[in-house]
């Protein structure tokens, strides 16, 4: 009988470019457990602790340090040290008092540090919605999450405000919703993916066409130096209306 299920672990040389270790010096590396990211997307828990933070030296220190319940991601305590962290994710060390969120840069996912209350949201932008029983809403999450939007009638435009790349608000820990950013003209927004990944600035226009998926869609990006760039409409993460609701690096 042949084997089942994928397998348990990763050599270094195929891992994703953007984990900061040695691709030679080792053979093996850890492997993210199944979760709200895809590998290509996410940076184990344990190589957050101990390659960025540098909080330990070895695999089994970062591990200790997790399992003591010392780490939380979206506020709440995360034990498992294969845990894939992914884009937008709040990652907290409340004894230390930091926190630091996942944005995507030139290079790939980095931690930047936040503080104060952007520390206390996290950004979602929603994948697909559907109908489920009792006929309300349920927006499907980039991060796996799933949340119930209650409405009396899903087809009434003033009740079906949320749209496909959209993006929500979410209070951590509680899930809450506090916001909505909707994705048009004018509204600040950070590349996810392409050539551009990292770069941010505002929707300057979009390019529709009839008999085209939204997601193949051409925008058009203008980033706060004047430049112009354009990338598919898939590619891009909204982050607020006029200004962007998080901070982001001083350079793109």
């Amino acid at each position: 009988m042949g084997k089942k299920g994928g397998k348990k672990h990763l050599k270094r040389e195929p891992a994703p470019k953007f984990w900061p270790i040695p691709r030679k010096k080792f053979t093996w590396t850890v492997k993210p457990s199944p979760g709200s990211h895809p590998i290509s997307r996410s940076i184990p828990l344990i190589l957050i602790v101990r390659e960025i933070l540098g909080y330990a030296k070895t695999r089994r220190e970062a591990k200790i340090i997790i399992s003591q319940k010392k780490i939380e991601i979206d506020g709440k305590t995360q034990k498992e040290g294969k845990f894939p962290v992914g884009l937008m994710d709040v990652v907290s060390i409340p004894e230390i008092e930091k926190a630091y969120r996942i944005i995507p840069s030139r290079k790939g996912l980095i931690l930047h540090q936040i503080e104060g209350e952007t520390s206390e949201f996290k950004l979602c932008r929603i994948e697909n919605k559907t109908l489920v029983d009792g006929g309300h809403m349920q927006l499907n999450l980039h991060d796996g999450r799933n949340v119930i939007i209650q409405a009396k009638d899903p087809k009434d435009p003033e009740e079906d405000l949320y749209k496909t790349l959209d993006t929500i608000k979410l209070n951590i820990p509680s899930q809450e919703i506090a916001g909505y950013i909707k994705l048009a003209k004018g509204a600040s927004v950070i590349i996810i993916g392409g050539k551009h990944v990292g770069r941010y600035g505002k929707i300057f226009s979009i390019e529709e066409k009839m008999g085209q998926k939204r997601r193949t869609l051409l925008v058009t990006i203008e980033d706060r130096n004047g430049e112009r760039l354009q990338t598919l409409l898939d590619f891009i993460f909204v982050i607020g209306e006029d200004q962007p609701s998080i901070s982001l690096p001083e350079v793109s």
